[in-house]
């Protein structure tokens, strides 16, 4: 489970994913995400990590041999059969591998954030609602990758 690790467990772990496995990325930004909503978006990123995936092995698979494990109970738009599996992250090698991949893939995001937005320290709590951030918020107003539909930018 991604959040059960240290940031260093994750960037080895990530390594090691990567060295062992093919990946595929599915990223929206914040405007998507502000007009589709969070779970839409979040629906959109993983059906485009699939995509991207299955492009990188379509020489390789049978898609009729194909099962999709997705964590949660979540519904996806896909040309194979799929799995839901309730905390997935914690009963599947590969929903564990696919949540660390994309939890070292947004901090690293957030990082490149913090040095284009350096005074919303993004590198310290990687975009989440923490009271430093809030603070940043409040003082400098949001900057192009705030999502202005969450609370409390949606008050501003």
């Amino acid at each position: 489970d991604s959040k059960k690790l240290s940031s260093q467990q994750r960037e080895r772990a990530y390594t090691e994913i990567y060295k062992k496995a093919i990946c595929g990325i599915g990223v929206m930004n914040e405007s998507v995400i502000d007009t589709v909503n969070i779970l839409n978006a979040t629906r959109l990123a993983m059906e485009q990590a699939v995509g991207n995936l299955f492009y990188l092995l379509r020489k390789r698979i049978n898609k009729n041999k194909v099962i999709i494990l997705i964590d949660g109970n979540v519904s996806l738009n896909l040309p194979f059969k799929t799995k839901n599996i309730i905390s997935g992250d914690s009963k599947s090698l590969s929903i564990a591998s696919a949540s660390i991949i994309a939890k070292v893939m947004r901090d690293r995001m957030m990082s490149v954030y913090h040095k284009v937005y350096p005074k919303y320290s993004f590198i310290k709590h990687k975009g989440y609602g923490t009271k430093e951030h809030l603070k940043a918020i409040k003082r400098f107003g949001p900057c192009p990758i705030h999502r202005l539909t969450f609370n409390p930018l949606n008050q501003l």
